[in-house]
């Protein structure tokens, strides 16, 4: 193994680590969209991410190469270079950036409160809640007053 490889490696893994929640990158709109597909997926190639996002966005091949660089650089993804065409595989898990996410939102738009947020939500999407998804709610604040 060289040691520019073994450095870029070390570099990265250590930028994982000690990733605090406080200090999480916070993806663009356009990187959530990749992140999307390659969490369904587990990895991929850009060509596969980039077919993808075609089904749904007018991108071009190089800008979505550009952009899964730059989530490589930031430690969002990470890239396995063992092949000439790299794989990348999401280097943070979906539940971690909708909790960062949604953390950012409470905190902002909600002055701290989650109660604020749900009675939003569900006020505004009340047609579109399954039952299924009322029970488990349910089920959840039951927990919560216990």
């Amino acid at each position: 193994m060289s040691d520019i490889f073994y450095t870029k490696k070390v570099v990265f893994c250590a930028k994982i680590l000690f990733m605090s929640d406080d200090k999480m990158v916070k993806p663009t709109p356009s990187e959530l969209e990749i992140l999307q597909i390659l969490w369904q997926k587990g990895k991929a190639t850009v060509r596969e991410v980039h077919e993808s996002l075609a089904e749904f966005k007018d991108s071009g091949y190089t800008t979505t190469l550009k952009l899964m660089q730059i989530m490589y650089e930031k430690g969002l993804v990470s890239r396995d270079e063992s092949s000439r065409t790299h794989i990348y595989s999401p280097a943070v898990s979906k539940e971690k950036v909708q909790q960062s996410l949604l953390d950012r939102l409470i905190h902002t738009l909600f002055g701290g409160s989650p109660g604020e947020l749900v009675l939003q939500v569900l006020g505004h999407q009340k047609n579109k809640t399954t039952p299924e998804e009322l029970e488990k709610i349910q089920q959840l604040l039951d927990s919560i007053k216990k």
